[in-house]
């Protein structure tokens, strides 16, 4: 359960709050102090000398729609480079006298970098259909499997593309244009991340009939945990070499993205998923210090004890999973969150800075914390509320006193 904030922390939030209001909105704050201070804070935010707490909730392009009062197109913002540079430019202008900075890369319509053809994705190789949805304006994968029998054949024919999956990944002429494009400074793409077991399952044969898979066709789920992670590391292998890399010169590091891993009990995770993890990260990230990363922006404080067992070097869990409960788990972790996305997307001045209040307290002893979101930064973010989230922690966020 969310822990509940205190008096003391709606109060001085209100306070802060209050003295913005009176400054037409910009909560007081040394902006060139602050950038100075977040360069050194954000190198190392478990830093012996870190002069305050590091912030990660920087407003990004998901934020121009409503900060500048115009209709939220996203499709129409990926496509539209034009429109999206003077976008840019406007939010850009915006932001500078805000918050001191030009967060978004405005672009230059008509440049054109030479690069690769697409590779196709894993959702390509278990058939999920990827498809635009014009009400959530947002990407969507489609089940492929909708019975046991139908998964069974589906995996069948995975197991044959599996076979020769490099022929299967690439583009048709990939061979034919490979020389020139290296010629031209391009790279081909490398694979080092990917949607979490759990959710990729759930896309492929729904939510609630994975569960059913797993608790009543143990040996069929085991199948499916298998092949996910043979097609994993068969992806990882095929663009690495195509990158002209080998295991000991690839680079290091690889990040799940899983929010549907709450769904499942402990033992269920440790059956399905946690065996692909646990090797995709034996291969991508076999030292101490590559990267090893989970967002997760769900109630999976269950499953914080399992994924410890890897040494995550950086987390992004859901709001409800607190910096104390993961700091007893995770001791060398970087915890990026936990401000709850919505408190930022709604605008909710006092709880902005309640939050982050309430988390400085658990994060000051051991530090290590990146004031971040728990999940995405949604339109609706203000960049007035960044630069609040800036005089919080210039004001009561620092650790030099």
């Amino acid at each position: 359960m969310r822990v509940q904030l205190t008096a003391e922390h709606i109060a001085t939030a209100e306070a802060l709050v209050g003295e913005a209001h009176a400054n037409d909105g910009l909560a007081p704050v040394d902006i060139d102090r602050f950038w100075e201070d977040q360069k050194a804070a954000s190198a190392d935010p478990f830093g012996a000398d870190i002069p305050q707490m590091p912030l990660g909730a920087i407003c990004n392009w998901e934020c121009v729609f409503e900060e500048l009062d115009i209709p939220q197109q996203w499709e129409r913002y990926q496509r539209d480079a034009e429109w999206r540079s003077e976008v840019g430019r406007q939010y850009n202008d915006k932001s500078e006298r805000i918050v001191g900075r030009r967060l978004l890369d405005e672009g230059q319509p008509g440049e054109k970098r030479a690069s690769f053809p697409g590779v196709k994705a894993l959702h390509d190789i278990f058939e999920m259909e990827n498809r635009w949805d014009p009400i959530s304006q947002s990407w969507w994968l489609h089940p492929s499997a909708n019975s046991p029998d139908e998964l069974r054949a589906l995996l069948d024919r995975v197991d044959a593309k599996l076979d020769d999956l490099r022929a299967y990944l690439l583009p048709e002429g990939w061979d034919d244009e490979r020389a020139a494009l290296l010629d031209a400074g391009a790279r081909p793409p490398l694979y080092r991340g990917q949607r979490g077991p759990v959710t990729f399952a759930t896309s492929m044969v729904g939510a609630q009939e994975l569960i059913y898979l797993i608790a009543d066709d143990p040996a069929l789920a085991s199948r499916l945990s298998d092949t996910i992670l043979s097609a994993m590391l068969g992806k990882v292998r095929v663009q690495d070499e195509e990158a002209g890399h080998t295991p000991e010169t690839a680079p290091r590091g690889f990040s799940f993205l899983d929010d549907n891993c709450a769904l499942l009990n402990p033992e269920m995770y440790e059956a399905f998923a946690y065996p692909i993890v646990s090797a995709i990260w034996a291969v991508c990230s076999p030292g101490p210090t590559d990267s090893r990363y989970q967002h997760s922006d769900s109630d999976m404080a269950h499953l914080v004890p399992i994924l410890a067992r890897q040494n995550m070097t950086a987390v992004n869990f859901g709001p409800n999973v607190l910096i104390d409960h993961i700091r007893e788990h995770m001791p060398t972790t970087v915890i990026q969150g936990v401000l709850a996305p919505f408190t930022y997307s709604r605008n909710d001045e006092v709880g902005i800075v309640a939050e982050f209040l309430r988390d400085f307290e658990m994060a000051r002893e051991r530090r290590g914390v990146v004031f971040a979101t728990a999940g995405s930064i949604n339109n609706g973010s203000r960049l007035t509320g960044m630069r609040l989230i800036m005089s919080a922690i210039q004001r009561y966020g620092r650790y030099d006193g």
